[in-house]
């Protein structure tokens, strides 16, 4: 099973997260921009869960 690679950061909705760009995900791929990530204490809202750089796939 594939990595989802959300594009747009859940938290503000906004922030455009290219599969090649800077994004942070939990185990459970809620995925964040790192403005936001910062903002939560590299803690996910939604489940707790550590907030870890997404892998960046090739444009």
């Amino acid at each position: 099973m594939a990595l989802e690679m959300r594009t747009r950061c859940e938290r503000c909705e906004t922030a455009p997260l290219p599969p090649d760009g800077p994004a942070l995900i939990c185990s459970y791929e809620c995925t964040f921009c790192e403005a936001c990530a910062a903002a939560l204490g590299r803690l996910c809202p939604n489940c707790g869960g550590e907030l870890v750089a997404r892998p960046r796939r090739a444009g």
